[in-house]
């Protein structure tokens, strides 16, 4: 049988791996998929750089319409990154009877419905586990691996720059601004890092996890994104006296009223093992109504962890391209004619349990105006520390743990309390979560 060529759209990182692992475990491919795959053409801005692995054998353009226009091309391979031009091509593939293999998570969070709907119309696959946690097979996991199960809750740590920032302040005490320059000459952080420490990139990557969990379509727009760049090393050493973890978390739950689907940092008990997932790894941990509590854990970025995924897709649809479209794996796990119309929560609407800082007056009384607040809005408060003012201060700082409560409430709370004139500047607000499985 004759071999499956290969479009890549982009030589990049990813698309380097990509290349690199299929060459070299090119048998180990071919046992598994049943035919052989060759990249044929590929995509480039500067087509006589050289390259630290071999592309002898693949034809090299700078213009991806050569790619998607190719007869002889197969599957389409996107690894451009961005949404404009790769909508364009990915729509172009798809009209062409073209399958389509996808790193691109802003692409699918932002116009994966329309994607989908195209592919479905011409009977081709479009494939993305790359979009999600680089080298960690969790969209297969939940898509198939679970499909037995009712999914309760999912919560991940979803960007590796993100972790690796706060896994620096909490085990050397740094700042936040200190350890983003390391990052950024690491490279684990872009030169504009606002879509990782910011939790845009979070956020794509959670509409898709929380599409295929339950079965609604992608609505990126109604994500709840909130960064890190306003923790401090002191929220992260209370937050540890205290017995918990500050990690940044993208958290979907399934709800009586709708879907949560938000991104912000959270505290998370220090027992719980994604609490210790550390540096730039990921982790999703699963709620199943049968399976109980899974989780998937390994490298979130880099260039073979992401070419696995790339090439694991790929083998998945070569294995499918005889088969009657109807009966393949469905783009979001549910039939397209199945997806459900629960809507996604306003952030008003969540409940959590909150860690509170706020610098107050150390006088008589001032806790006592808290706790009344806390009181008339019926939010119960768990445990509370309080620091004794520095030499040179006259405020002392008071953290306070409360119990879950309606965001709404908490939002009216915290307006009263910085009310106060015994309180000083800003509250701040972390969320809370047990994610007790």
């Amino acid at each position: 049988m004759n071999p499956v060529k290969i479009g890549l759209l982009g030589l990049g990182t990813v698309g380097g791996g990509t290349v690199s692992v299929l060459r070299r475990n090119a048998e180990e491919i071919q046992r598994r998929a049943g035919r052989g795959i060759e990249v044929v053409t590929a995509t480039a801005r500067d087509i006589n750089k050289q390259r630290s692995f071999d592309t002898s054998g693949i034809e090299l353009t700078t213009d991806p319409m050569v790619v998607v226009n190719r007869e002889d091309v197969d599957v389409v391979v996107e690894l451009i990154g961005g949404t404009d031009q790769a909508l364009e091509l990915v729509m172009r593939a798809i009209s062409n009877g073209k399958h389509v293999v996808t790193a691109n998570k802003a692409l699918i969070a932002k116009h994966g419905n329309e994607i989908f709907s195209a592919a479905q119309e011409k009977g081709v696959m479009v494939a993305f586990e790359a979009a999600v946690a680089g080298g960690i097979p969790i969209i297969k996991a939940v898509r198939e691996g679970l499909s037995a199960n009712q999914i309760e809750w999912l919560a991940g740590i979803i960007n590796g720059t993100g972790n690796f920032i706060l896994t620096e302040m909490r085990d050397k005490g740094r700042d936040f601004a200190d350890v983003l320059a390391e990052a950024q000459a690491l490279g684990y952080a872009e030169a504009d890092p606002t879509f990782d420490v910011e939790g845009i990139d979070a956020a794509h990557k959670l509409t898709i996890l929380a599409s295929i969990a339950f079965g609604i379509p992608l609505q990126f727009e109604k994500c709840y994104t909130e960064g890190i760049s306003q923790i401090t090393r002191e929220d992260v050493v209370y937050a540890e006296e205290l017995g918990y973890r500050i990690k940044h978390l993208g958290v979907s739950r399934r709800t009586d009223k709708g879907v949560e689907l938000r991104v912000h940092p959270t505290l998370i008990p220090e027992r719980r093992l994604i609490a210790n997932v550390d540096g730039v790894m990921n982790a999703v941990l699963v709620q199943g109504d049968a399976v109980g509590p899974t989780l998937s854990y390994g490298a979130g970025a880099g260039a073979e962890p992401t070419a696995s995924a790339v090439v694991a897709d790929i083998v998945d649809v070569v294995r499918t391209m005889t088969a009657d479209p109807e009966n393949r794996v469905p783009h979001l796990a549910f039939q397209p004619d199945a997806l459900s119309d629960l809507p996604i929560l306003s952030m008003d609407d969540v409940e959590t349990a909150y860690y509170l800082r706020m610098k107050v007056e150390d006088r008589p009384g001032v806790l006592a105006d808290v706790t009344r607040i806390f009181g008339d809005a019926d939010i119960s408060i768990e445990a509370m520390l309080q620091k004794e003012p520095k030499q040179d201060q006259s405020n002392a700082t008071v953290i306070i743990l409360t119990h879950r409560i309606r965001e709404a409430k908490m939002n009216e709370a915290i307006a009263k309390i910085e009310g106060l004139d015994s309180i000083s500047g800003a509250v701040t607000r972390i969320r809370l979560e047990v994610l007790d499985a």
